[in-house]
């Protein structure tokens, strides 16, 4: 069984873990265990009863009166919901719970239902990276099994790949972007979604792939003159050591322009070199893509 603290909690449903803790004063629903230095901790059915809650909770249901639901009344009141927003997010949360309970065909089959009915486009928008985005705290956080890790990224990673196999774009963008992950980075989904929105945008994109020698990066950034370097970084081994990187990478690439996202960049507070621009946000990679016009 997985064991989840409030944080991830707070991380996973947007309920601030403050809020969390009063609820859990006030209701039922919420019953965490403690360690035996008295931090919380919660179960996967936990995890699961508080997606529901809050997605409830967050388009007009009183948390007192949810508190009088049970469970399959809960899940039946969110399927009643019509907002196109709200259904989104409950995939998501499917895709959550799947995951922590490794029903690993029930999670593609979330996604195929959801690509039948909106296309890839769609499903890599509003199921995908919203999924990769609530989860990648896991990952860091090691609060997942690597098992739960791999086979879900293995299945998401297929849909990307069929996603950047189909993107089009009728404009054709005179831009070039090496794409790459530094030698201890293993987590390709996030550079998979850049790829894929580059492509779909019209941009010419060179994919190198994940873990690789910064002297192989820089043999192929020389030889081909991309106009910006992009890499992605989720979860980097413990030897990793990101400042090093930035610094290496500026002293034998500074030339060419380096765009980093991904979470590792949230956290980091060291001046940047002037070769290496941070995108801290979904927003802010979008934004850097659509300037490339």
């Amino acid at each position: 069984m997985n064991a989840f603290t409030i944080k991830d909690l707070e991380n996973l449903s947007g309920i601030k873990a403050h809020t969390i803790r009063i609820w859990e004063q006030r209701y039922n629903f919420l019953k965490p265990q403690r360690t035996e230095t008295n931090i919380r901790y919660y179960s996967t059915d936990e995890l699961k009863s508080i997606l529901n809650i809050a997605l409830l909770n967050k388009y007009g249901y009183k948390i007192s009166h949810i508190d009088k639901m049970h469970p399959g009344e809960i899940r039946d009141r969110i399927l009643t919901i019509g907002n196109a927003q709200a259904q989104q997010e409950r995939i998501v949360n499917e895709l959550i719970q799947h995951m922590v309970d490794m029903n690993i065909e029930d999670f593609e089959a979330v996604l195929d239902t959801y690509i039948t009915a909106r296309g890839v486009d769609k499903t890599i928008t509003q199921v995908i990276f919203p999924f990769l985005e609530k989860i990648g705290i896991l990952w860091m956080t090691n609060h997942i099994n690597p098992a739960q890790e791999h086979l879900v990224t293995n299945i998401i990673r297929q849909k990307l790949i069929v996603g950047i196999e189909g993107a089009f774009s009728h404009v054709r963008i005179n831009k070039t972007v090496l794409l790459f992950m530094p030698e201890g980075e293993h987590h390709e989904i996030g550079l998979l979604f850049t790829y894929y929105l580059l492509k779909s945008k019209g941009v010419n994109v060179l994919y190198m792939g994940a873990n690789l020698p910064l002297k192989d990066v820089e043999f192929v950034a020389n030889l081909k003159q991309p106009d910006f370097l992009y890499t992605h970084l989720t979860s980097v081994a413990a030897n990793f050591n990101f400042e090093r990187f930035l610094t290496n990478y500026h002293n034998r690439c500074g030339s060419h322009k380096l765009v980093v996202s991904g979470l590792l960049t949230q956290q980091y507070k060291k001046k940047v070199p002037e070769s290496v621009t941070f995108k801290l946000s979904l927003p802010a990679v979008m934004e850097f893509i659509a300037a490339l016009a």
